[in-house]
């Protein structure tokens, strides 16, 4: 079942990607008066198509489903004497410059602009989200030697006023990939009044934290985490360890082998942590003490043996719903889409130069995988991952790499300033150079994917 929604889910988001990029294209060219031939979705043989329109257009859907193109009329590409005077003056070459600079560069600029307005639409909508309030860091952290102590809400982050989790999260990103300091804007509850707040302002130095680490959790080996609830007990399931050692629904553990358990994710890691071992554990159960000994059983997943007791532990954080109105919903799209943007260069400049290691070039596999897990999450999760591979995919076709719609931008430049066009031996060279570079990139990104899937 989670295989086929996976299918389908990466099929969306390919479609609507492919679809949206080339409509950009097709749009601009008839705007600029050019005759487009051919619409494909896919690559390669037509498997199936339709003519409509004044210029009978073909709309196409093609055998091979990783990209699209719009053909138009281009003396590049085949004779064209049987061709009317009227249709000629609308061939591609014969447009000025900045008629094909406009033509070109509208597929990236339509992915931007669906991730504006998709990014837009989420917060207009509003976005469920886990409030910033943080877990109690471990003392040997960097977040505790900062001067965090759990239970912060954190309100701004570089002056930046955030009201969410993932708001958080891409401000620490920015920091550890432009290697500064990232400062934090806290309320904590005043011991003394009950009504107030303190507000305070740490530094989090992530030198720490290379680049090559975002994927994963890195938050956490800063000592940053989601504040969760207290380990009070849910359901007890029948004839498991914890209701054989007489614990019970609405039972509040404070402590474990003499270890306080501040909430229920500690719990839950002191139990996963001692498969088959004696656990004493301490709680509060109407208001009075009691101390109960339980053995979590052994259960294994992935190869990896832990601890269960088989009772419900609340994890669930404070949430959100992060909502603006329109103006600033859509300003709050233009920002995510530019800041997104910019992040991807640089870490693509990264790539280049080192700094940061071609294992997180991903692939189609990798995708797939994403778009399934976001998909299987919930609606919001799923638009957002759309929009953040459509800003990939404009920020990737804005490469100046021949055969992308980078390379042709660079062949345009090149005339604006010398006042001729490329030579045509120059590009199919050029041509046959960006195909390979291509060609690596995916067998890299495959590889990538391949690995991940087996590690």
């Amino acid at each position: 079942m989670h295989f086929l929604q996976t299918i389908l889910a990466f099929a969306v988001v390919l479609g609507v990607l492919i679809i949206v990029h080339e409509l950009g294209h097709y749009l601009v060219a008839r705007w600029c008066g050019v005759k487009v031939l051919r619409f494909s979705v896919g690559m390669g043989k037509v498997v199936y198509s339709r003519r409509f329109g004044a210029d009978q257009t073909e709309w196409a859907i093609s055998v091979l489903p990783l990209g699209g193109y719009v053909k138009m009329l281009d003396a590049r590409e085949g004779d064209l004497s049987d061709v009317s005077p009227e249709d000629l003056k609308r061939e591609f070459t014969r447009q000025s410059v900045w008629r094909r600079i406009a033509i070109v560069a509208a597929g990236p600029l339509a992915n931007f602009l669906l991730a504006i307005l998709m990014f837009a639409g989420l917060y207009l909508y509003g976005i469920p989200e886990p409030a910033p309030k943080l877990r109690a860091p471990a003392e040997q952290s960097v977040a505790y030697q900062a001067g965090l102590r759990g239970g912060e809400l954190v309100t701004a982050v570089n002056g930046e006023p955030i009201q969410i989790w993932n708001d958080l999260r891409w401000q620490m990103v920015q920091g550890v990939v432009n290697n500064k300091p990232v400062k934090l804007d806290v309320e904590r509850a005043n011991p003394n009044s009950p009504t107030e707040k303190l507000i305070s302002t740490l530094s989090i130095p992530v030198d720490s934290i290379s680049a090559e680490e975002l994927e994963g959790d890195f938050l956490v080996k800063l000592g940053i985490d989601l504040a969760r609830p207290r380990a009070i007990l849910g359901q007890v399931m029948a004839d498991g360890p914890a209701m054989l050692a007489g614990l019970r629904t609405g039972d509040l553990v404070t402590s474990v082998n003499g270890v306080a358990i501040p909430d229920g994710m500690a719990l839950v890691e002191a139990v996963r942590a001692a498969p088959g071992k004696n656990l004493k554990i301490d709680l509060l159960r109407d208001g009075k003490p009691l101390s109960v000994n339980v053995t979590p059983e052994e259960a294994s997943k992935d190869g990896q043996v832990f601890g269960r007791i088989k009772v419900e532990v609340p994890m669930v954080p404070d949430m959100v719903r992060a909502s603006l109105g329109p103006i600033a919903a859509l300003a709050k799209g233009v920002q995510k889409t530019w800041d997104t943007s910019a992040m991807t260069l640089k870490m693509v400049g990264k790539m280049i130069v080192g700094e940061v290691s071609w294992k997180n070039v991903t692939g189609p596999i990798t995708i797939a995988d994403y778009a399934g897990q976001t998909a299987r999450i919930g609606l919001i999760s799923y638009l957002s991952f759309i929009a953040f591979v459509s800003i990939s995919l404009g920020v990737m076709n804005l490469l100046p790499i021949p055969v992308l719609d980078g390379g042709h931008l660079l062949y345009y430049a090149v005339e604006v300033l010398t006042g001729r066009p490329v030579s045509e031996r120059f590009g199919a060279i050029a041509q046959r150079a960006g195909i390979g570079i291509l060609m690596t990139l995916m067998l890299v990104a495959v590889f990538n994917d391949i690995n991940r899937l087996i590690s």
